[in-house]
């Protein structure tokens, strides 16, 4: 994933929990500021069907929040 930055603050700020995996698909793919290899990266990543949180998506994922 290249815009894991924009991945964190979009899961953090934007998406409601608890959420489904489906639904966590469908709003990424409605996000034009992903490229579609972050998107197919991210929807390959993701194991669990349901997240109770963002920081539950980024454990999921191996994302940790951006240190810029």
């Amino acid at each position: 994933m290249q815009n894991k930055s924009g991945a964190v603050d979009h899961l953090k700020t934007h998406q409601k929990y608890p959420a489904t995996k489906a639904e966590l698909l469908k709003e990424c793919d409605g996000l034009s500021d992903f490229s579609d290899e972050d998107k197919e990266w991210f929807a390959a990543h993701l194991a669990q069907e349901n997240y109770e949180s963002a920081e539950d998506v980024m454990k999921d994922l191996g994302l940790e929040e951006a240190q810029e």
